[in-house]
């Protein structure tokens, strides 16, 4: 009989039960006094951190909690799939710290200034279409279009690829999903490998384009940067594009439409909010994140014995940083059941916790999220969820599918 860990932990029908049970559940954990395991049928199980500071000090010792072979995945991932998966994300230094260092140097002032000056423009076009459109699915029309069109500007990926880029997104992080079934009846790793290549291909072609073509975008800048001697190579761009691609736009977008769906269950917090729009989007956001959680968790690999608040964990355990569970820690957060867009401090860890693998693109996020919403709350203050959302079937991301909007 497994246990009530595995039960929950590895199975998706735990993570399709309603929040409220998920962090009953988390909390029970937080409170263990010895490390809880969770074997897995497919592998050698994992170890779950669930408190805020395992989180913290296993992401702040990345030379002993390593993201290699995988950050994303509870089980190392087939020969397939090797060489699409070995992003930033799943890297240790030294190899990680000069790849985001030439990534980082891409972002230039200028790339940065456009693109704000793009996010503000595309959140005046979303907010008119949506007032002509009337309602409507939230995520369709309004929190899928926001990042990846400006993800798609950034690198220059053309208009005519994005349903293909949004189906190749969907579909990698859709494990379990049955929205996300191959219909043709092919195992996931085939399908994964086929949606991975069509984004590197993508990458691969815009990359040898601008070496010929330099334009003003971050493609360019990612082509043409040497760091120490070092640039970025096709597979190295395939899978920047890909993690960025991947996401870019499922962490935004459903930051987003969780902002929606909170803010109509919590509607005295939405009048809070729409009384005094700038004075409460900065904290109003960060509050967002903190209780959404984005992405749920990520993977670290022990690299050697290591002591962590009284136990010791074995070099080549699994540990999985949850931090949908470290949001909600006790010991951090007063009340951290309550959704309150006032909450200040708010040390939240829904881009990651502070350490090398910190999210790069928290602060664009953030600028998408405030921006979007400042656009529908000034000009749609009464908008709202016409019913339950309908959330995706996954551990990995806390994602919403379809919310049904008015205003």
């Amino acid at each position: 009989m497994p246990s009530l860990v595995e039960q929950n932990l590895s199975s998706l029908d735990f993570w399709a039960k309603p929040q409220a049970e998920r962090d009953d559940f988390f909390t029970e954990l937080r409170a263990e006094d010895r490390p809880v395991f969770c074997p897995l049928p497919e592998g050698p199980g994992f170890y779950a951190l669930t408190r805020y500071e395992q989180v913290a000090e296993a992401s702040r010792k990345p030379e002993v909690f390593s993201s290699a072979p995988t950050a994303v995945s509870l089980v190392d991932p087939p020969p397939q799939l090797t060489e699409y998966v070995g992003s930033m994300i799943s890297m240790d230094d030294p190899r990680h710290a000069r790849l985001r260092r030439i990534v980082s140097r891409s972002f230039t002032p200028r790339l940065v200034e456009r693109v704000t000056g793009d996010v503000a423009a595309l959140a005046r076009r979303i907010v008119d279409e949506l007032a002509e459109r009337g309602p409507c699915d939230f995520v369709e029309h309004v929190a899928m279009p926001m990042p990846l069109q400006i993800i798609c500007s950034m690198m220059g990926i053309p208009d005519s690829e994005y349903d293909d880029v949004i189906d190749a997104t969907n579909v990698i992080l859709a494990v379990g999903d049955p929205d996300h079934v191959s219909a043709d009846g092919r195992d996931r790793p085939t399908v994964l490998a086929e949606k991975f290549s069509y984004l590197h291909g993508l990458m691969a072609d815009l990359g040898r384009l601008r070496r010929e073509k330099p334009a003003d975008d971050l493609v360019t800048a990612l082509t043409s940067a040497n760091v120490d001697g070092e640039a970025l190579n096709d597979r190295d761009l395939g899978r920047f594009f890909s993690l960025l691609v991947i996401a870019g736009n499922e962490t935004t977008r459903n930051a987003l439409s969780h902002a929606v769906a909170l803010l109509t269950e919590h509607a005295a917090q939405r009048d809070v909010l729409v009384a005094d729009l700038d004075g409460r989007l900065p904290s109003a956001v960060e509050e967002i994140v903190r209780y959404a959680s984005p992405v749920t968790w990520m993977r670290r690999t022990l690299s050697r014995d290591y002591e962590l608040q009284g136990h010791v964990y074995r070099s080549g355990d699994r540990v999985i940083l949850y931090y949908n569970s470290a949001n909600r820690d006790e010991n951090v957060f007063k009340d951290p059941h309550l959704f309150d867009i006032t909450r200040s401090p708010n040390p939240h860890v829904g881009f990651g916790s502070p350490g090398p693998h910190f999210c790069l693109g928290a602060h664009l996020a953030r600028r998408e999220v405030t921006v979007l919403l400042r656009e529908l709350y000034t000009r749609l203050p009464n908008l709202h969820a016409t019913d339950a959302p309908v959330r995706q079937r996954s551990s990995f991301i806390n994602g919403i599918k379809v919310l049904p909007c008015a205003f």
